[in-house]
């Protein structure tokens, strides 16, 4: 499994767990159907490792993926920008064929 969780990233959801109070979960990512284009990301934190779940550590932090979202997220970049414009998690991803305006679906 190849996805990056950018430094940037993986500070914000630090600081997330600590605020939340759930520091040392690792974080999910996932695809669902819908959203504007057909296919969305989620991510969320999960103190549960499944059997099925693909891991890779990145930067410090343990990212789970289920299998049926694998495929769809092999090179995919998850990032973090905080900008006078837009602040959110982002993601790059070269699988998808076309994404929505808002970045949060696309096809594939």
């Amino acid at each position: 499994m190849s996805v990056t969780v950018t430094e940037m990233a993986v500070n914000q959801l630090n600081s997330m767990m600590k605020e939340q109070e759930i520091e040392g979960q690792h974080l999910r990512i996932g695809i669902n159907s819908g959203g504007c284009s057909g296919l969305e990301y989620f991510i969320a934190f999960d103190a549960d490792i499944k059997e099925t779940d693909a891991i890779v550590e990145q930067n410090g932090i343990k990212v789970l993926v289920d299998k049926e979202s694998l495929a769809l997220l092999d090179g995919a970049k998850l990032d973090y920008s905080n900008d006078m414009m837009n602040s959110g998690f982002t993601f790059t991803n070269p699988n998808a064929s076309s994404s929505c305006g808002c970045g949060k679906s696309f096809c594939a």
